[in-house]
């Protein structure tokens, strides 16, 4: 005895239909546009609030510090890139100063005095009590 086996398609309602390369291509503009709203929307807003103990610090320069006493090394980092998209260099100074702020306090320090450039998102600052 021969016997034929039949594949059945299933009637499944939620099976897609085929979509058009159109569609395609304006669903995925619709993803790259709101990929990058938020990568915008990241880069303009501040992610580093001071603390209370960075409240009393404040940022100097090795002249301002002259007679002060060094209580430590601040060593602050922030993201300087979001996916492809580069960061403002002030917003970026700002989140790094705040950082130092809040360490510089914590330290035990008054006054916060910038030892390095900023590479990579990273910041050295010197933490002085005057």
């Amino acid at each position: 005895m021969l016997t034929t086996h039949t594949a059945l398609q299933p009637t499944n309602s939620l099976h897609t239909p085929q979509q058009t390369p159109q569609h395609t291509q304006h669903k995925r503009l619709a993803q790259v546009l709101m990929v990058g709203a938020l990568a915008l929307g990241a880069c303009s807003s501040s992610w580093v609030q001071v603390t209370p103990e960075g409240q009393g610090v404040r940022v100097a320069t090795t002249q301002d510090i002259a007679g002060c006493t060094r209580v430590g090394t601040a060593n602050v980092n922030a993201v300087d890139n979001i996916g492809f998209v580069q960061r403002g260099a002030a917003r970026l100074q700002e989140e790094l100063i705040s950082l130092a702020r809040n360490e510089g306090g914590r330290l035990g320090g008054n006054r916060v005095v910038p030892e390095s450039t900023i590479e990579n998102g990273r910041q050295t600052f010197g933490a002085f009590r005057c």
